[in-house]
């Protein structure tokens, strides 16, 4: 049920994703073909008022469609109402309309979560785990996620970010340098040593670390610090996303490996559904945020590309040509689709390689 709930929430963001589009396209009074949730032949299609919605076999995205696309159309292609012949500034905002949707969508579900359920309660000391990256120091030295660390090097690590900074302090700081941990699972306490990994002369362990949060919650105090603590979060959640996808080009050899597919990013939503509510809204905004920040590069079949291709239409004041159009779309589907292909084996393999170990 949980692995439903998660595929669930990823379907609900793509039809967001695409419902901004849409809107921004037909609110303009621009004409559209053709909204479809997945990719592959159409298991269900259902035509209104000129638009034709389609639930596609391959639920691994989805697009709008336009007649400018369609061969077929008999729509004049002079017609002022298709996207092409509509000024920059407006195909500008339906291209965009999709990734402010997303992030929308993620600051509304972060604003209602926390107007619903309130605020979460003091932190207690110490930092949890709760993502381990494979093969790195904190696997070595046996951490694992759900573990909490009280002490390095007999310093008591504080409540909150305060405990969180100062981990990440010690541990850039002391680079193949063995720290003293004392970590607490499952109620009972233990010490070991963790030897961070030398990255560049600071200090890597290759874990997600967070506040120690106890899961109690107490009221908002109010419209100012709701809106306050939801414009921190989801700021906060954004900046990190931009982050660990500029690690992808500052420092692919240690952030390639954090990178997750298909297969994992469901994995990941069935353990936070497994919290109730509270964790499937943190999925649904995190893979929101995600889905923004991935659309937003100039690749390639994302919306960054496309933007990409009319900031040059704007810069030459005219198209740019279609050749070179139909070559940078191909390029880019050929390169989406290994890379998903190559995630999708990825995460197979790790998950099998982890039902093996248990099974032991």
């Amino acid at each position: 049920m949980n692995v439903f709930a998660a595929l669930g929430v990823l379907a609900l963001l793509i039809v967001i994703h695409e419902a901004g589009h849409f809107f921004a396209a037909t609110l303009q009074g621009i004409r559209v073909s053709g909204f479809s949730i997945g990719f592959g032949p159409a298991l269900i299609k259902r035509q209104r008022r000129g638009v034709t919605y389609a639930l596609r076999l391959l639920p691994l995205g989805g697009f709008v469609a336009f007649p400018d696309d369609d061969e077929d159309s008999t729509i004049a292609s002079d017609d002022p109402d298709l996207l092409k012949n509509r000024p920059i500034h407006q195909r500008a905002l339906v291209i965009a309309a999709g990734v402010l949707a997303n992030l929308l969508l993620a600051f509304v579900v972060l604003f209602g979560q926390a107007a619903v359920v309130g605020l979460p309660a003091d932190p207690d000391p110490g930092v949890l785990v709760v993502g381990i990256q494979p093969g790195g120091a904190a696997e070595r030295a046996g951490l694992q996620s759900g573990d909490l660390i009280l002490t390095v090097n007999e310093t008591a690590l504080k409540a909150g970010q305060a405990g969180v900074q100062e981990i990440v302090r010690l541990v850039k700081a002391a680079p193949a340098q063995t720290l003293a941990i004392t970590r607490e699972r499952k109620g009972q306490a233990g010490g070991i040593e963790l030897t961070p990994d030398d990255m560049a002369g600071q200090g890597r362990i290759g874990a997600q670390l967070q506040t120690n949060l106890n899961g109690a919650t107490r009221p908002v105090n109010g419209p100012g610090e709701l809106i306050g603590h939801t414009s921190t979060q989801f700021a906060r959640l954004v900046q990190q996303t931009i982050s660990g996808y500029g690690g992808l080009i500052t420092d692919f050899q240690t952030t390639a490996g954090q990178v997750s597919g298909p297969v994992k990013i469901v994995e990941m939503g069935a353990q936070l559904s497994e919290q109730g509510g509270s964790g499937l809204v943190l999925f649904m905004a995190l893979i929101s945020v995600n889905l923004a920040v991935l659309n937003s590069l100039p690749l390639p079949l994302l919306d960054g590309g496309q933007m990409l291709l009319l900031s040059i239409e704007a810069l030459r004041g005219r198209p740019v040509p279609e050749r070179f159009q139909l070559a940078f779309a191909q390029s880019g589907f050929l390169l989406l689709l290994g890379l998903t292909v190559v995630l999708i084996v990825r995460d197979t393999s790790q998950l099998s390689a982890v039902q093996n170990l248990i099974n032991r």
